[in-house]
This record gives C-alpha cells, structure tokens and sequence, in this order.
C-alpha cells in the first residue's frame, strides 16, 4: 500500500453518544453550477454569493474560463463576467455530469473547436443524447462519447427537438440554460419512456424565470425557451440539501438531534424532500426559523418509496435501510446505473460485503435486516458511496472508506464538518 492509498483511507468514526450538534452547509452544486453557466451568457455582469468550492465547481469554473468568461473569486463571492465565447479550448469535464452535459450546449455557441474530456470512470458515463441532440440541432460534433470536440461557428438556431433523457435530467437541462441564446429559441420535448429528477428541470426553469427569461413548462414532459437576454445581479446560492442526508441520517443512526443552519423556506432542491421521507422512516424533524432540526432515536425503520424524482438522495437512505428493522425497498431509479458508478450495483456490493442484505432489482433496491460487521467499503471514485459507509460506521465498528477524497467532488469539508458533528475535531 502506498502512503498516498492510505492517506486517502478513512475509518469512519463510530459513536455510542448522542448528537447534539449545528451544521452549516456548503453550497448547492446543482445551483451554482447552472447559475455559473448562466452568468456565462448574462448581459452584465453577476455575482455569486456564498459559491460551492468544490472539484466539481473549479471544474465549471475552469471550463468557463477556457471559453473565454471572466471569473475572479472576491472573498466569499464569485464575479463573473460574460465575453464572447471563443476556441481553441480544453474542457476537462473530471467526474461531473453537470460539466460534462451543460458546457458542450454552451460550447455550440462559442468560435472554434472545443475539446470535452474527462476521468477514465466519465468515458463511460451516458453522454449520448447531448451529443446527438446537438448535431440534430445543426453543431458540428467529432465523436460519439468522451472524448469529442465541438466545432462552434457562434450561433445555433435553435428551433424544437425531441430526446430521450432517460438516463439523466441533465440532458434536458444543458439545453435548456442555453436556449435563451439560440435564435429562435428552443423547445425541448422528452420521449422515453421514464424522465428521472423532473425537480432538477423545474430548478432550471426557476433559475432562468429569475433572470428574466421567458422559459415555461409547455406539457408532461416539453419545456420552451424563447429567445432573449439573460440578467446578471447577485444570485445568493443555497446550501446544498442533498448533502445535508448524511447528517441528516446521522442523528437518525446516532440518537439525538442535529440543526442544520439556513435550510430554506422555499425550493427547487431535490433533497427538501428528507424532510418527509426521513420522518416516515422513524425521525422527527421541524422548521425553526431558518433552520431544520432532526431528531432521532436510533431506530429505523423500513420504507416501500419510489425516488424517481430524487435519485440522488438512495444512497442515503439505502444506508439507513442497512441499519433498520424492517425492509425496504427503493423503486424508480433504474437511471442510477449511469451516475458516477452504478451505484446500484455498487450499493448491494457494499452492504453485502460487511454482513447485509441487498438486491439489486431492475429499477432499484430491496435492502432486508442483517447483522453489519466492519470492513473495507470501496467508493468507486463516488462521493455519494463514500458518504454511505460514514453513516454506517456510525453504528457499526470497524468501516474504513477505501477513499474519503471523492467527497471533494461536492463537499471537500465532508470529514471536518463530520468530526465537529461528533464533537471529535480539534
């Protein structure tokens, strides 16, 4: 083993105590990343307030910078602003969906020829539908999967296009935050049979209603764009609700209770939806001002749920079912195959492999009752996987998270905010 294998190993720290902790969130990836390719494009400049750092937000950052969009960190803020968008450019895409299915719509609109690559795991991640839904609407494209390039020539007309999103929510919305800027528009329609994160489109379309664009929702599954400018300002961006599940299930493993700083009142985050899905699995949570407050017994409880709409949030609640009293089974997320990993497979491997009792089904989980026991549990370079096995390690002795720096991906203050959590940081 080298130092660096075991400098990114973690063993995730147990507790017999109850919380009794505050949290404040970094920001959400979702939003800042959409809100950083929307001040690309604005008429004036923006500033972001309260910025992600993370990989995957330096990531965007740097993609937008290789297309020519100013970018300059002013304390706790980002200035952005917008230039013309121009190539020869290399986009290093690493792991992040949201770089890999937003830049290259955005890309369409620059000069010259953009590059797209990414980690060796993101080759294999579903980018097909960006790229076809590009080359219908008239982009020059070399390559059918990462790596590709795109030949801009400045403008895209735009117009109506069918998909299939299947796979990913992403899709429909790389198009939608550029279509303000393509000639005539855009209409988006999706034909497949299963469109996953529909709340992660509807956060689209709200961040580009609040800057001024005609976007609306236009059937089931169709959304228009109509041409037109895009405002700049001061965007305050949110904490990050999907991250907040691992604390959030903590208390729920732990016992106790748990605040969470500046949840807002209103949202287009996937992971709002916690609040009544943890509490059908045994937690009590209210609303105190701006904050959130979790209080667990240490008993969990199984769920029968489908998490169509928010995917992301199954790993932490498979999680939790490996430690509850009863089964559960999660529906709707066939989709979660092309994540990071397919976490899928990756979660019954994992909660298999320390003693539990999972099965993979076509669209999902069914996660019975068994006695845990320490051991390895392998990240597959998946933040999300890694955050799992610490909430298992809470309850169970002995986890070691093959590498706790995937978490860097959305949330690089994971292990500090999770010792000053359990009271153990210095």
């Amino acid at each position: 083993m080298t130092d660096e294998s075991y400098s990114r190993r973690w063993l995730a720290p147990s507790t017999q105590s109850q919380l009794a902790a505050t949290i404040s969130l970094p920001g959400s990836k979702s939003l800042n990343n959409r809100e950083l390719v929307l001040s690309a494009l604005a008429k004036e400049p923006t500033t972001l307030i309260d910025p992600l750092v993370s990989r995957d937000s330096n990531l965007m950052i740097q993609a937008l910078r290789q297309l020519g969009t100013g970018v300059s960190e002013v304390g706790n803020t980002l200035a952005i602003t917008p230039r013309a968008l121009f190539g020869p450019a290399t986009i290093d895409c690493g792991l992040a969906g949201t770089v890999m299915r937003f830049v290259p719509p955005l890309a369409a609109l620059a000069t010259g020829q953009i590059d797209f690559d990414g980690d060796l795991a993101a080759r294999k991640r579903p980018m097909k539908t960006t790229i076809e839904s590009l080359a219908t609407l008239g982009v020059e494209i070399t390559g059918d999967k990462l790596p590709f390039s795109i030949h801009g020539v400045g403008e895209v007309l735009g117009g109506e296009i069918q998909i299939d999103a299947s796979a990913s929510s992403q899709f429909v919305s790389g198009l939608l935050l550029v279509g303000a800027k393509f000639k005539n528009g855009l209409t988006v329609s999706h034909v497949g049979d299963h469109l996953p994160s529909m709340p992660h489109i509807e956060m689209t379309i709200d961040c580009l209603q609040k800057r001024g664009v005609d976007a609306s929702k236009t059937g089931l599954a169709s959304w228009r764009v109509e041409p037109g400018e895009i405002s700049g300002g001061e965007i305050q961006i949110e904490p990050d609700l999907s991250n907040a599940g691992p604390f959030l299930a903590a208390a729920m493993v732990a016992g106790g209770s748990l605040t969470i700083t500046n949840w807002p009142k209103s949202t287009t985050q996937v992971g709002n939806d916690f609040d009544g899905i943890l509490q059908q699995m045994g937690a009590a949570i209210k609303r105190v001002g701006s904050d959130l407050i979790i209080s667990g017994s240490g008993q969990i409880h199984g769920i029968d749920i489908d998490l169509s709409t928010g995917g992301e949030l199954t790993p932490v609640i498979a999680a939790l079912a490996s430690l509850a009293d009863s089964q559960t089974q999660i529906r709707g997320v066939a989709h979660l195959r092309g994540h990071e990993t397919d976490r899928l497979s990756a979660l019954v491997n994992e909660i298999n492999s320390i003693g539990g009792n999972a099965i993979e089904t076509a669209d999902g989980l069914i996660i019975k009752p068994a006695n845990l026991r320490g051991g390895e549990w392998k990240t597959y370079e998946d933040h999300r996987m890694a955050t799992a096995g610490a909430i298992i390690g809470l309850r169970v002795p002995g986890i070691e998270i093959e590498d706790i720096t995937v978490t860097e991906k959305t949330i690089p203050e994971f292990v500090k905010l999770w010792e000053q959590m359990l009271g153990t940081n210095a």
